[in-house]
């Protein structure tokens, strides 16, 4: 009887240990998530700048009004900011290359529709395609509600991940240059802004519909570095 008892008991620790070493191991792989989720939302903490346009702490932002944002190893999330999200307003289209292509950074990477316009964006760095955000081609409204989270476009590896993101904007840098690329705009001979800009306030969402053709080419020229 005794013999049966101890055979009973080991069989408990044995099932005891089993479930922590699973315990363990489940943590082990929870916890790396864990801490790349709060480094996420971290990192997507948007502040207003200079009262217009909003940027996203952490990101990497081109002078084509993109940003990049490093994720695991070599791979790098990237997307349209405040700026272009506003002015576009709820983009009919968002025009995204399939996975495989390889895109540059200055080039042209996507493409925003708005009616009958289009807005040629570029990349923020060099890679190549490996996901793209399906979510946005079924609603493109989400590339402008939330530019900075579900709106992001591409995931691309980038060999030169470090260097690509050494050229972009950050920090009190991006700061400045937003609130800079804002009193252009202010500045710019644009009669549609009368419209768009209401008492000399803060632009209307889509403020850039309200342009004419030449006027919107104008913005594209000026402030997405597109010919």
């Amino acid at each position: 009887m005794h013999g049966d008892i101890y055979a009973t008991k080991g069989v408990e620790y044995l099932l005891v240990i089993g479930y922590l070493l699973v315990l363990v191991a489940t943590m082990k792989l929870l916890l790396p998530r864990l801490a790349r989720a709060r480094e996420t939302t971290a990192r997507r903490t948007v502040r207003r700048t200079a009262p217009w346009f909003a940027l996203a702490e952490g990101y990497h932002y081109h002078p084509g009004h993109t940003w990049a944002a490093g994720g695991d190893g070599d791979v790098v999330t990237v997307g349209l900011d405040d700026f272009a999200a506003q002015l576009v307003g709820a983009p009919d289209a968002v025009d995204l290359p399939p996975v495989g292509t390889t895109v540059r950074q200055g080039q042209c990477a996507w493409k925003v529709r708005a009616g009958d316009r289009a807005l040629v964006m570029l990349s923020p760095v060099d890679g190549r395609v490996v996901a793209v955000n399906d979510a946005v081609r079924r609603a493109p409204h989400l590339a402008a509600d939330d530019p900075y989270g579900a709106g992001w476009l591409l995931k691309l590896q980038s060999r030169h991940r470090r260097a690509s993101l050494r050229n972009l904007l950050s920090g009190d840098l991006a700061v400045a240059w937003m609130r800079h690329t804002a009193e252009r705009l202010r500045g710019l001979p644009l009669g549609g802004l009368g419209t768009a800009l209401p008492d000399g306030g803060v632009p209307v969402r889509g403020f850039g519909r309200a342009l004419a053709p030449d006027e919107w080419d104008a913005v594209a020229r000026e402030f997405f570095r597109t010919d």
